[in-house]
């Protein structure tokens, strides 16, 4: 299994629209950076996500599950982009702030500290467990 990470503002598309949506999940559309494109195109079903609140809260609040393969975005009238679907996986007991995971060492390599505006990330197996166990899961 990998481990991803992937952005939204609340206000935009919130943790709690994500669980709404239940166990169909809902495309992970409006991407248009390549490199989160080639992120979203290395998901497997099955692998889990940090999902993230961006520029509101700028805290990881919940754990995605990839429930669908990457296909043409709909939303991309250029055909160039891509999408996978997600469902809410569970939230974090203790949502995890970015400011926290800056002030911590062995997360200082972690892709949201490093390319912090990069909209859907990779994370490595450590720091998954790392924050895992600071967001009480």
């Amino acid at each position: 299994m990998n481990y991803w990470l992937v952005k939204s503002e609340p206000s935009t598309w919130s943790w709690d629209q994500q669980v709404a949506k239940g166990a169909k999940g809902e495309a992970w559309t409006g991407v248009r950076n390549h490199t989160a494109k080639l992120n979203m195109m290395k998901m497997k079903k099955g692998d889990r996500a940090f999902y993230y609140h961006s520029n509101e809260g700028k805290e990881i609040v919940g754990i995605v599950e990839i429930i669908r393969e990457h296909y043409p975005d709909p939303t991309d009238k250029t055909g160039k982009f891509v999408c996978v679907d997600i469902k809410a996986d569970k939230p974090l007991k203790t949502p995890v702030s970015l400011e926290t995971i800056k002030t911590d060492k062995k997360l200082a390599e972690m892709d949201l500290v490093k390319f912090s505006r990069l909209s859907v990330q990779s994370v490595k197996p450590d720091e998954w467990k790392m924050v895992c166990k600071m967001g009480g899961i």
